[in-house]
């Protein structure tokens, strides 16, 4: 879906809502993107508390010049109760990382971390395997993008959190059909003696889902010992982008994937979105370079 900017209207905006949001790359990575595209819009970082979400929702729905936010923690779910219509994909997941202003003034929900996290992870994808296995940490409203898009590509699913029922419970609810497994986020705490067995024909990932290992949060205690050799590691975690858990994956031989990834992934989807036009994907080693300085 795309839309046109529309004339006379003073300039168009976009911005990201949550709760801290200062840390926010959105703003460098849309604004980067309208300045190489020449779109005369602004993209903005706002704080709302969940108090003011209401008020805030609606004192944009009627702003003919706001297109539309991108929503991270606490809001993705909380928003949904607010929004008139809610695209399929988000509804599936049961969380909205997308709002969109319709024209009537109508709001739209939509989730764009599904695509936006599988998007680097579609090399490895694209062959046939014998078996896939992924261990997620975390239950949050990211986790549950995750679990779908995963599932989706008929992946076996270890979701880990600090309460196993909330994890089994959240498995339940997105994907039932799936002989999927959860566990105590301590199971991968400390090391393993497993013996894993020939991986050829495998696929086997380990994301970080949460907030652990961020800037000003504890550290993610995951031993590499239960990931088998060739596994990926992937973390959403962007502040910082080199974090104990990829470092300590390298280290032990393993593949990594960056948040900037599903970042910058997401973040395209939602662009278009906005402001009616593909996101210029051909600056990417520029744009990561800016993120990352």
């Amino acid at each position: 879906m795309t839309r046109s900017l529309r004339p006379g209207s003073g300039q168009a905006y976009a911005e990201v809502i949550g709760d801290p949001i200062a840390q926010s790359k959105s703003p460098a990575i849309h604004n980067f993107w309208l300045g190489k595209l020449g779109i005369d819009a602004e993209y903005r970082a706002t704080r709302i508390t969940a108090g003011g979400l209401p008020d805030y929702l609606a004192a944009r729905r009627a702003d003919p010049g706001w297109r539309g936010c991108n929503v991270t923690m606490p809001h993705k779910q909380a928003v949904i109760p607010h929004l008139g219509r809610l695209d399929p994909l988000a509804a599936e997941v049961g969380a909205v990382n997308t709002i969109l202003r319709e024209s009537t003034g109508s709001l739209t929900g939509y989730n764009t971390d599904v695509e936006g996290f599988l998007e680097p992870l579609r090399p490895f994808l694209k062959p046939k395997h014998l078996f896939r296995m992924a261990r997620v940490i975390g239950t949050g409203g990211a986790a549950r993008a995750i679990v779908v898009a995963l599932a989706r590509e008929h992946m076996v699913i270890v979701l880990a959190g600090r309460d196993p029922k909330k994890a089994r419970a959240l498995l339940d609810e997105l994907v039932p059909a799936g002989e999927h497994h959860a566990v105590d986020l301590a199971h991968f705490a400390d090391p393993t003696d497993f013996a894993f067995d020939d991986r050829e024909g495998c696929l086997d990932l380990v994301v970080n889902a949460s907030p652990l290992g961020m800037r000003g949060q504890p550290p993610l205690p995951f031993d590499w010992s239960h990931a088998p050799p060739g596994a990926i590691a992937y973390d959403i975690v962007t502040d910082p982008l080199d974090t104990s858990f990829l470092a300590a994956a390298s280290a032990a031989g393993h593949r990594t994937i960056d948040g900037l990834s599903m970042l910058i992934g997401q973040a395209a989807l939602a662009f278009e979105l906005f402001f009616g036009q593909p996101a210029p994907r051909e600056h990417d080693t520029e744009l990561r370079a800016i993120l990352g300085a």
